[in-house]
């Protein structure tokens, strides 16, 4: 099928691809500013809590899928691959509506030339479950579209043609799918046809082995730093070690004379130097003087003294009858996380040639088309005149959802008439993230007589996560009064206690904060279920039943009970110490996916140890179950490394360290040897994955502490 040939339709023949959280969130915004806080909360909740539609464009299977000769399907998917196993799941969804084997089918990055494009990112955990409606609509669409070209060749009616293996059979005839394709240029888009029930697929709902794994094991050139193109020179961008350093002037000549320099380049706003090599660029990158206006040194302690409760600009995101009554007994506790940084293994890199009225980029990006409008607009290039084409990604976790050095890229392709590829040192890649911004908690609480929480309130305190980032832009701040990314968690599940109130306080840190994976909900997870389990010794009765007694019973409360429930019988959960060994419990829901963990914790020289972590989740139908465990194992590992290990320091006003080993992260001897994963469905479709298994994990080692030492840990990276 000729992919050049995409006969447009009308945009309400396909208005579910254009559907999606963020409009509707955009619209009820505006309200929330008039209406103020009662509206304001509503539409906070629904953030938290919402489960994104796609929001791309490309209203054609024409767009989205080819037949090959070879009678292979190539789906372009909008969606990247950063090692979460997206194409491996759309593939088996597409498949089974295809009528096609694993085998046939094959999953590509779609380039924005394609014009399927995602008008959002890969990231919150939307990939499959945001693509489960549209994406098997237009593969049974595609399939009916390819049954009727194919009955006319077998010369019979639609209605005598089966379909199976990427073949069609009618009047005892048989012709592949590339056949029955082949030399049409004029397509019909019918209407959607019903889709297969669930139960009949092949596909859907099995552990299909990863479609991308043979490429990653023989180390096939796949990744954006694998990227190359003739004649290709090597860029370099001067950056300051300072927080908030601002460029005033540099002294190029230096540099100019040196070994393989091709061209100095410098902008209003950076300094870039093209060479022969990557090397040269960054021996003549070092050579070149800057001079920076620094406005103040920085020091960790000005940030945690900046980011105390009470800083900042409050919001009451949840209220629910009356506020904490101090005339009574208030249990209070104080909780706090710090920077963290994205270390993924693949530093940001790009490759860019731009021509005269063309570039063409590739990348490892979280936003295609963001990236796309921004090296358009840098050029003064249309957006159809930039193509980007998208890598598979070596770790993403949000660090690549703002990718602005494709623009500097362009502008030295463009100064020199050549690609240019340009990647970040390790050093760059510390001190230059978009970092997951430290936090500070209070949470405040009456108990009645009879040990049940009587009134709640979670005061917590957090630079930008999801707010005035490349995405989102800041003024949504003024409008909704919190970030949506930093409130992720922030909200008091429990919703039989009476009283609750939760206040997000916004804070303005002098350095990049952003989207980090899970945003909000390892820190306020940490906090909230650390107090959780506070308050259940407090009322004398067991942290799981203590819970369970606390959630209502409306659709949300059961499946968040069901998850509770299967990790503490999965694990056998006791209070008691046996061995040296203790159990923690910590739950959490995020986009509406319920997840409960038990962390085995003991104490080796000091040290906190995690031997095995039982985790429980309702993720809805999962279209590969061996995919969503390991969603959960990789997510119980890096919340492991985050809230025992990881930490950014300011310095003199610098971020460090900024090379792996100072900065501490779990290594494979830190990993639990067994991690146990319980996956339940509660709705009948695919709820997010990838980010709700890190909440409960910190708390869950933090609870398991407690019981070894009688010592309540407060503060990440926890130290026994």
């Amino acid at each position: 099928m000729d992919n050049t040939n995409k006969k447009k339709k009308k945009l309400s023949r396909r208005k579910f691809l254009v559907r999606g959280g963020l409009g509707t969130l955009g619209v009820l915004a505006v309200g929330t500013y008039v209406f103020r806080n009662p509206l304001r909360r509503q539409i906070l909740s629904f953030a938290n809590s919402m489960d994104m539609s796609y929001m791309g464009s490309g209203i054609e299977p024409m767009i989205w899928f080819e037949v090959t000769s070879d009678n292979k399907i190539v789906l372009h998917s909008p969606k990247v691959e950063m090692g979460q196993g997206t194409f491996t799941g759309i593939a088996q969804m597409a498949a089974d509506e295809l009528d096609v084997e694993m085998d046939q089918i094959q999953v590509i990055h779609a380039s924005t030339d394609t014009g399927n494009i995602d008008t959002f990112s890969t990231g919150g955990s939307t990939s499959i479950a945001g693509l489960w409606q549209p994406l098997r609509e237009l593969a049974a669409t595609l399939r009916e579209m390819i049954k009727t070209e194919g009955a006319k060749k077998l010369g019979v009616t639609v209605g005598e043609v089966t379909s199976g293996k990427a073949q069609l059979t009618g009047g005892g005839k048989t012709i592949s799918y590339a056949d029955a394709v082949k030399d049409v240029t004029a397509w019909k888009v019918p209407d959607t046809p019903p889709l297969r029930d669930i139960k009949d697929y092949k596909f859907v709902g099995k552990p299909v082995a990863r479609i991308d794994l043979e490429a990653k094991v023989f180390g096939d050139p796949i990744f954006g730093l694998d990227a190359e193109m003739t004649n290709m020179l090597y860029g370099s961008v001067i950056r300051p070690n300072k927080i908030g350093a601002k460029y005033v002037s540099a002294d190029t000549s230096k540099a100019e004379n040196m070994p393989g320099v091709v061209k100095i380049i410098v902008e209003e706003d950076f300094v870039g130097v093209v060479a022969n090599s990557y090397i040269e660029a960054e021996n003549a990158k070092n050579a070149v003087e800057v001079q920076w206006d620094v406005d103040r040194n920085w020091s960790s302690e000005d940030i945690k003294e900046l980011l105390k409760v009470g800083n900042g600009n409050p919001s009451l995101i949840q209220k629910e009858g009356s506020d904490i009554d101090t005339s009574e007994e208030v249990i209070k506790m104080e909780f706090g996380s710090p920077i963290g940084a994205h270390a993924q293994i693949e530093p940001n890199g790009v490759l860019a040639s731009v021509e005269t009225n063309k570039a063409t980029i590739k990348i490892s990006t979280q936003v295609v088309n963001l990236t796309r409008k921004e090296v358009a607009k840098r050029l003064g290039f249309k957006d159809e005149q930039v193509n980007i084409i998208p890598t598979y990604l070596g770790g993403g976790f949000g660090r690549r959802l703002h990718t602005p050095h494709a623009a500097q890229a362009a502008v030295m392709s463009k100064a020199v008439g050549k690609p240019v590829k340009y990647c970040f040192t390790r050093k760059e890649e510390f001190q230059h993230d978009m970092f997951r911004p430290p936090t500070h908690h209070i949470l405040k609480a009456n108990l009645d007589a009879s040990g049940m929480i009587k009134a709640i309130r979670h005061d917590f305190s957090s630079g930008d996560v999801a707010i005035d980032s490349a995405i989102l832009p800041g003024f949504l701040n003024t409008i909704l009064g919190a970030d949506v990314g930093a409130i992720r968690g922030g909200f008091c599940q429990y919703g039989t206690i009476p009283n609750i109130r939760t206040v997000s306080w916004h804070v303005e840190l002098p350095f990049a904060t952003s989207w980090w994976r899970s945003l909000g909900l390892l820190a306020n997870t940490f906090a909230w279920e650390s107090f959780m389990d506070e308050l259940a010794l407090k009322s004398s009765k067991d942290p799981v039943s203590f819970r369970l007694a606390h959630i209502p019973n409306d659709e949300a409360g059961k499946r968040l009970k069901a998850v509770i429930q299967a990790a503490a019988e999965k694990a056998k959960y006791s209070d008691e110490v046996v061995n040296g060994r203790a159990m923690g419990f910590a739950a959490s829901t995020d986009a509406g996916t319920p997840c409960a963990q038990v962390a085995e914790v003991s104490l080796e020289n000091g040290k906190i140890k995690v031997h095995k972590v039982t985790c429980a989740m309702d993720p809805g139908i999962a279209v590969n179950p061996d995919q969503v465990r390991a969603q959960c194992e990789g997510s119980i590992i890096m919340g492991i490394s985050a809230s025992l290990y990881e930490k950014m320091e300011v310095t003199d006003g610098e971020l460090t360290p900024t090379i792996y080993g100072p900065y501490q992260m779990a290594l494979m001897k830190h990993a639990p040897k067994e991690i146990d994963v319980v996956l339940l469905q509660g709705i009948d479709k695919p709820g997010p994955v990838g980010e709700p298994p890190l909440g409960p994990i910190g708390a869950a080692i933090a609870n398991a502490v407690y019981r070894l030492t009688g010592e309540r840990l407060t503060h990440m990276p926890l130290q026994a």
